[in-house]
């Protein structure tokens, strides 16, 4: 019995162990449905693969172990690339990358909408805080230290 007992421990302790090693990124259309049930504000990371401050904050910020507790406790994580070009159905409506079908790296309408700036093009990464009524707090088009994203998604 204690065996037993002691293994369950184990297992359990483990899958909690796991939960703060990375974070739990969905998608758009998850977040629509998980919003449905438990409303809560939202952190959004847009990159792109050929962004290299993108990897870096991925390698860096996006695996600090407090950064990871803090975002799976208290926020939804979505993650997106840019230059996605498949659809996206948010909201009962369905999104798509207009600017592939001429450019080569064409932006995704996703953060072009909620991401873009006026009369400045867009730059990447982007990190996005935004509260429990889907108001955008807090917007950065930079690289982000741990540090900074520590501030940023206590703020």
């Amino acid at each position: 019995m204690k065996k037993i007992l002691l293994l369950i421990l184990v297992v359990f302790s483990n899958s909690l162990l796991a939960q703060d090693r990375e974070i739990n990124w969905i998608g758009f259309e998850e977040l629509d449905d998980a919003l449905k049930t438990d409303v809560k504000p939202v952190v959004i990371y847009f990159y792109t693969d050929w962004c290299v401050y993108c990897k870096k904050m991925e390698r860096n910020a996006f695996k600090d172990r407090e950064v990871i507790s803090t975002i799976n406790k208290e926020y939804y994580a979505v993650k997106m690339d840019a230059e996605s070009t498949e659809n996206i159905n948010f909201e009962g409506r369905t999104f798509i990358n207009n600017q592939a079908r001429t450019k080569r790296n064409g932006i995704h309408e996703i953060p072009l909408l909620l991401a873009g700036r006026e009369n400045k093009s867009m730059s990447f990464p982007v990190v996005m805080v935004l509260d429990k009524e889907f108001r955008v707090k807090i917007k950065s088009h930079e690289y982000l230290t741990t540090d900074q994203m520590k501030t940023l998604i206590k703020g």
